[in-house]
């Protein structure tokens, strides 16, 4: 594995208690690990934890994974990031994503309209913003409203950085070419590295012809699952209810992202299957229909010669950042294991 070293992060766990999760998690500074997101659904919001591990750790980057685009304005988006990026001492990245309309038409009750818009405008007004120019925009955000009762206004405080790092969760094709154009970062979900050049590789490529040099590489943020040990078949079986939850209930029939990208790999009548399963409320039958070879190539499951195998396909398809959820009782031995292979 020849070329710069890849960096290694993980998701906290929103379903679990927040402080007791992050306080773990801040401990896991120690085995190596550089980056730690924290997910944002229609639990507890993202930010409010972000900015505990912020004052919790002093190496680590500290990333919202995501922030949906339609529950905050884009000024009160550039503030948050500031914020954290002012707590942390500069460590702060603003991951973004459409979310689906699931979460965004049945918890925030905003219609889920225009994504690709609006994503590429809030990314012109939070770089506006951190730039401490006065946010004057003509679009779907018109800043400032037309009533002739506000004015254009400069952030108030000085950030850190003018240049907070941007990540967007994409999938589709449009979406992850505008983050190869435009964004720092790409949180994929589900990510095949044998698979992805072939459902991604000309999203990508059109994108980084239009990228700016300034911008720098894209920083390939993916991974899964992850296990070392030899029990293989009862390892994996922990990540089988997850990816059934995603291609079965993130989204209506027709309107379920996960399920099409699943479908894209070639496991389209798999997908349909555990969809049928988990939308009946069998969802025990939904993730034991989720096919081995997807449980396989979207995890980090097995011994450690495996495991160091499969570090070794998401590098070569271009992921730069290794994102893991450790799984078992040992999270920060397995983390440590994952550093070592890394180097």
């Amino acid at each position: 594995m020849e070329g710069p070293l890849m960096r290694l992060a993980t998701t906290l766990q929103y379903a679990a208690d927040p402080r007791t999760a992050a306080d773990q998690a801040a401990g896991w500074e120690s085995a190596g690990l550089d980056a730690i997101w924290v997910a944002e659904a229609y639990g507890f919001d993202a930010p409010t934890i972000l900015g505990y591990l912020a004052a919790r750790t002093e190496r680590l980057a500290i990333g919202s994974a995501i922030l949906p685009i339609y529950s905050r304005t884009p000024a009160l988006l550039a503030q948050t990031a500031a914020g954290l990026d002012a707590l942390s001492g500069g460590r702060a990245m603003l991951g973004l994503g459409a979310s689906g309309p699931q979460v965004v038409e049945g918890w925030h009750g905003v219609p889920y309209d225009k994504p690709l818009a609006r994503t590429r405008e809030i990314i012109e007004i939070c770089r506006q913003a951190w730039r401490r120019e006065p946010l004057a925009h003509d679009g779907l955000y018109r800043l400032p409203l037309p009533s002739g009762l506000g004015k254009p206004l400069k952030m108030l405080t000085h950030p850190v950085r003018d240049r907070i790092p941007i990540y967007l969760a994409a999938l589709g094709d449009r979406n992850v070419t505008m983050t190869a154009e435009l964004a720092e970062g790409w949180l994929p979900f589900l990510y095949l590295p044998e698979r992805a050049g072939q459902v991604w590789g000309d999203a990508l490529a059109a994108g980084a012809a239009l990228r700016d040099p300034a911008l720098g590489p894209l920083d390939i943020v993916a991974g899964g699952p992850l296990a070392i040990g030899d029990d293989v078949t009862h390892l994996r079986a922990l990540a089988r209810p997850m990816i059934a939850l995603y291609v079965g209930g993130m989204g209506a029939r027709g309107r379920n992202f996960y399920h099409d990208v699943v479908t894209r790999y070639g496991f389209g009548a798999a997908a349909d299957r555990v969809q049928d399963l988990f939308l009946s409320g069998q969802k025990e039958a939904a993730a034991a229909a989720v096919p081995d070879e997807l449980v396989e190539l979207s995890t980090l499951i097995g011994p450690a010669g495996y495991v160091r195998d499969r570090i070794a396909a998401f590098k070569d398809s271009g992921v730069t950042t290794l994102n893991v959820t450790p799984l078992g009782p040992d999270p920060q031995r397995q983390l440590a294991a994952v550093k070592d292979m890394l180097a």
